[in-house]
């Protein structure tokens, strides 16, 4: 007989493309997944993964049974789902995923409480791109996602996912303190022509905005200084190197020598909770929902 936690493995493996990927993912070492996956190679006679360049990828056999896990694993949520509802409680293994900025600046109050309030739940998070996370979600890889989209990027829904609006995230215009721009009450998009930005890397829904929107204006932007955190966008603003564009979700106090300026219009992302329909009876689902939406008017938004 099949062992579903081996299952649950490979089926991590598959969707994650690695060990290591796929230990992060289940909370496990890579170490523990590795011997899962070699178990279940006995267990089968089956040899499921073979190295490829410095990789590894699944053979034909363990992609045919990575899709025979995904099945079952929906079959085990849906009897899980049904003893949650039953119970009436939180309770049973809930994952989160969530980008960077919701995951320090909304989930921890959230998670706290939601803990706090439900010892029987064993809740857990991790980060995860907003462009990946309908697909983690449809494809019951995580149970709820908190994601984002801008005006100009909407968030597609794909079929067999549920969502619903947490909040408006506002962002702002970031510059060094001594700018000529700083003395500025508020800004207009045609005052963000000819300066050097220092913005997210290409792929993502920040980038693709700032992006588009200067050259909706007519003007080519100077992209000095790309990188992923919106701290070290904040050390790079303070430092005197650009200009930046950024949330106010998780972006924490702003450091000296730099200047807050508003933006109109305002740019906007807005916040969403995905989950499977399948899922929408579990307690732990709604609970998390109430407290997502319950939460975020109190977020640190300075």
């Amino acid at each position: 007989m099949l062992d579903l936690a081996r299952l649950r493995a490979l089926h991590a493996v598959a969707v994650h493309g690695s060990v290591s990927a796929a230990a992060v993912a289940l909370g496990y070492t890579p170490s523990a997944v590795s011997q899962q996956i070699a178990k279940l190679e006995r267990e089968t006679r089956t040899t499921l993964l073979e190295r490829r360049g410095r990789g590894i990828a699944l053979t034909d056999a363990a992609q045919q049974l990575a899709d025979t896990a995904q099945r079952l694993l929906a079959i085990v949520e849906r009897a899980e789902t049904t003893l949650e509802e039953r119970r009436g409680q939180p309770s049973g293994r809930l994952v989160v995923g969530a980008f960077a900025s919701a995951a320090r600046g909304l989930l921890p109050s959230v998670l706290a409480e939601l803990t706090a309030r439900h010892p029987g739940l064993d809740a857990r998070l991790t980060e995860v791109d907003p462009h990946l996370s309908p697909d983690l979600v449809a494809r019951g890889v995580i149970d709820l996602a908190v994601t984002h989209d801008w005006d100009i990027s909407p968030l597609p829904a794909p079929e067999g996912v549920q969502r619903v609006v947490i909040g408006d995230d506002p962002s702002d215009i970031l510059v060094p303190r001594d700018h000529p721009l700083a003395g500025r009450r508020v800004l207009g998009r045609a005052d963000l022509t000819d300066q050097r930005w220092i913005c997210q890397p290409p792929g993502t829904v920040c980038h693709d905005w700032l992006v588009r929107t200067l050259r909706a204006s007519g003007h080519e932007p100077d992209l000095a200084y790309q990188v992923a955190e919106y701290h070290t966008q904040l050390a790079l603003v303070s430092a005197g190197l650009g200009i930046a564009l950024v949330p106010r979700l998780g972006r924490g106090p702003v450091p000296d020598g730099v200047s807050v300026v508003p933006l109109e219009p305002t740019p906007l992302r807005r916040l969403y909770a995905l989950w499977r329909p399948g899922a929408a009876r579990r307690p732990s689902i709604t609970e998390a929902v109430r407290l997502l939406q319950e939460h975020w008017p109190r977020r640190d938004a300075a």
